[in-house]
């Protein structure tokens, strides 16, 4: 399950990113300011250069080399990994290119550079996942990859912003007392319960109606996520020699307000900070679902 290794990495680089840029401001410096760039170049490089070496060194170290061989997963979990995989490459991205326009790159030459790392950084994964039993170089994974860096490139060149922010959120479900693949402790179970994770694509109100009335920091939010996933396609007949519950897979999609983060204005150069590392989550409001097991429903507060 690379998703945990996907979601960690994507985290990191925002927050690093934050740590490099003191503010988000859209007066960008007119010149390179050559200290700047090679704090974000030092960052990304070893952003990178560190998850080569931990595919390499820790996660496959016990895995079986084999001949070069493809994947399809295209069905897998719902496609619970795929929203994984573009929420990661499309943070990356998005903390890329952010970090080159603080450092006095322009618009043109950020998008060129900074806009595809999101791609570049998961494909190296999937490249190894092809050399290795167990795994797969998956086409699918690939163009999710695609997407998520797509997603991010588009709004900045046509908006000069990002208008609907890729989020996530987490919420401890009842499935991995069901089955130990799913996790035994709690930091486990966040990386491998693909049941708890929640994507959502978070609009902001005030850009899509034209209404300047409505708060700057106010979005709308919708979310995909899924239920009673154990296995990638099926979940399993018997487990530990008893028949296994037969639990409904099915997806989930939620609907909920939402806050932007980098809209709300302080003064405070650490509370700005602080806002920008937590704009990758969803803030936990109030949420409508829709699934076709329960029909709808309303949470008060949805994590």
């Amino acid at each position: 399950m690379k998703i945990r290794w996907l979601i960690l990495l994507a985290c990191c680089t925002c927050f690093s990113a934050v740590l490099a840029q003191p503010e988000f401001t859209k007066n960008y410096p007119d010149t390179v300011n050559k200290k700047r760039l090679w704090t974000t170049i030092g960052i990304k490089t070893g952003s990178y250069l560190g998850g080569l070496g931990f595919l390499s060194f820790i996660w496959y170290r016990d895995k079986e080399r084999v001949p070069f061989h493809f994947y399809d997963d295209a069905k897998g979990y719902l496609q619970m990994d795929k929203a994984g995989h573009a929420f990661a490459a499309y943070r990356e991205s998005y903390a890329a290119y952010y970090a080159l326009r603080w450092a006095g790159v322009s618009k043109k030459k950020a998008l060129i550079y900074g806009g595809p790392i999101g791609l570049i950084f998961q494909t190296p994964i999937e490249v190894f996942d092809g050399m290795y039993e167990g795994w797969g170089f998956s086409w699918p994974d690939m163009a999710a990859n695609a997407l998520g860096s797509a997603m991010f490139m588009a709004q900045e060149a046509i908006f000069d912003e990002q208008v609907i922010l890729m989020k996530f959120s987490y919420s401890p479900s009842v499935y991995p007392d069901y089955h130990s693949s799913l996790g035994d402790g709690h930091l486990e179970r966040f990386f491998l319960d693909y049941n708890a994770h929640t994507y959502w694509f978070s609009a902001n109100l005030s850009k899509l109606t034209g209404n300047q009335k409505i708060p700057q920091w106010l979005n709308f939010a919708v979310g995909y996520s899924a239920n009673g996933m154990i296995k990638e396609f099926e979940n399993p007949k018997f487990y530990r020699g008893e028949p296994f519950p037969e639990l409904p897979r099915y997806r989930q999609f939620l609907f909920s307000p939402d806050i932007d983060f980098s809209k709300v204005k302080t003064k405070r150069r650490g509370i700005k900070k602080l806002l920008r590392a937590v704009n990758l989550l969803k803030l936990p409001l109030p949420a409508l679902e829709v699934n076709p097991i329960h029909g709808i429903r309303w949470h008060w507060l949805y994590f």
